[in-house]
């Protein structure tokens, strides 16, 4: 069900129009005025990001200092709203130098104007590419409309951007060092209980491109997964050149994909897009690798005394090291001392957190390291509440490990030119919700 919006508005936030455009002729002319009155009066923004009033809903989202609202009057894909919302931001963004507020608007409401005339077409969402409508709508011609200028000459096949198969790409591009960069970055997410137990894990993870490519080159990319696609007879009777196949889940590939060549042939086909670019989006919840293991003992000696050990030991390869990694140990509110002692990096109380920060610039693989702590607290005369315990948290990066464990078999690149290519693959793991509880 598309958005069939009748009316979009832009307000700052006082409730002014900056700019508003009827689309369909079937609300009436006091809609600003019922979304001032029943939402921005009442304090009820925050509440519900959609409203029904008058036999209309409203759909709304704060950028900035400006509110952008759709006005609907029948039923609509609330979902499809909020997404034209944000890729329309993106795409006044990218012709606003990354700005978008209410002076932004001021200055360039002219050039938002026809950008609302094709990027949706009787309140339906048209194309919202910035590549494509740049090709057509260029930022001098629509904010000098009366310079002396010579116009820019026409951009040939600009339809065939719009309509045709290839409308994220344009013809004619060309490059001294034909390159392409590939980034897997992945965000393991963990809740152990104080047991040792495995209580949630998961993986979030992003294929990134930067390709700088001249012509219209075929990219293949070939992962060690299996998507979820094949039957498990196919599974079973696959050689396993490749390692370890990894089944991902919840795919979103970008719209460059040739989805049918990538059921026949189990391998990401594309055209890519110039510049960079999310390829694809996954989630793994099986065989996933943790790169640190923490193992943590918190003893109370009395109720002004506590002991706080914690051990935290790197899982990845031994040649592997990790950056930036954080953890923090909880205390109790009513610390008033800690002496700390750790065999790697630094730590010391935070006061403001409520814990022990320890920090290690870089962590080799396969190594520990521990943190002893004495903790003093503040003797009170009335009655100890029992202290619960929030887990410990860690922040990391650890560049070429993936917990996914998924890799590039290969990437290829053609072209009719036949030219050379430098391709360059990068893994990186970061810390999501990482939490251990004590």
């Amino acid at each position: 069900m598309p958005v069939a919006a009748s009316a979009i508005y832009f307000l700052n936030l006082r409730g002014d129009v900056l700019i508003n455009r009827l689309y369909r002729d079937d609300v009436g002319g006091n809609m600003v005025d019922a979304f001032r009155l029943h939402i921005m009066q009442t304090k009820e923004l925050g509440t519900c990001p959609v409203r029904q009033i008058s036999g209309c809903s409203f759909f709304y989202m704060r950028i900035s200092n400006v509110y952008i609202v759709i006005v609907v009057s029948s039923n609509a894909n609330v979902a499809c709203a909020f997404k034209f919302v944000v890729e329309a931001v993106n795409l006044f963004k990218s012709y606003f130098g990354g700005a978008f507020d209410e002076d932004a608007i001021r200055n360039n409401f002219v050039l938002i104007y026809e950008l609302l005339d094709e990027v949706m077409d009787f309140g339906y969402p048209q194309n919202l590419s910035p590549e494509i409508l740049k090709l057509y709508i260029t930022q001098e011609g629509v904010r000098s409309p009366f310079s002396s200028k010579p116009t820019d000459k026409p951009v040939p096949n600009a339809t065939l951007q719009v309509t045709g198969a290839v409308g994220w790409r344009r013809e004619g591009l060309a490059y001294k060092k034909n390159e392409v960069f590939l980034d897997i970055v992945e965000s393991v997410n963990l809740l152990m209980s104080s047991k040792g137990s495995v209580l949630r894990c998961d993986v979030t993870g992003k294929i990134l491109m930067k390709c700088f490519l001249s012509g219209m080159p075929d990219l293949k990319l070939g992962l060690n997964d299996k998507i979820g696609l094949e039957k498990e007879s196919e599974i079973k009777s696959r050689p396993t050149k490749s390692g370890k196949t990894i089944e991902l889940d919840d795919v979103t590939f970008h719209q460059c994909v040739n989805l049918t060549r990538f059921n026949s042939e189990k391998t990401v086909s594309f055209v890519p897009p110039d510049g960079e670019f999310e390829l694809m989006k996954y989630r793994i919840t099986e065989g996933v690798n943790l790169p640190f293991r923490v193992l943590p003992t918190i003893k109370e000696l009395g109720r002004t005394r506590m002991e706080v050990n914690v051990k935290v030991k790197s899982v990845f390869g031994a040649k592997m090291f990790a950056l930036g990694v954080v953890v923090k140990v909880p205390v109790p509110k009513q610390t008033a001392k800690t002496s700390v002692q750790v065999t790697s990096g630094h730590a010391k109380y935070n006061a403001s957190l409520d814990c022990l920060m320890w920090k290690i610039r870089k962590f080799p693989g396969q190594t520990e390291a521990t943190l002893s702590a004495e903790v003093e607290l503040i003797s009170t005369i009335a009655e100890k509440k029992s202290w619960t315990r929030p887990p410990i948290q860690m922040e990391f990066q650890v560049p070429m490990f993936t917990a996914s464990g998924l890799r590039v078999r290969f990437l290829k690149v053609w072209e009719k030119s036949g030219y050379n290519t430098v391709e360059w693959v990068k893994y990186i793991t970061k810390a999501g919700s990482y939490e251990i509880r004590c």
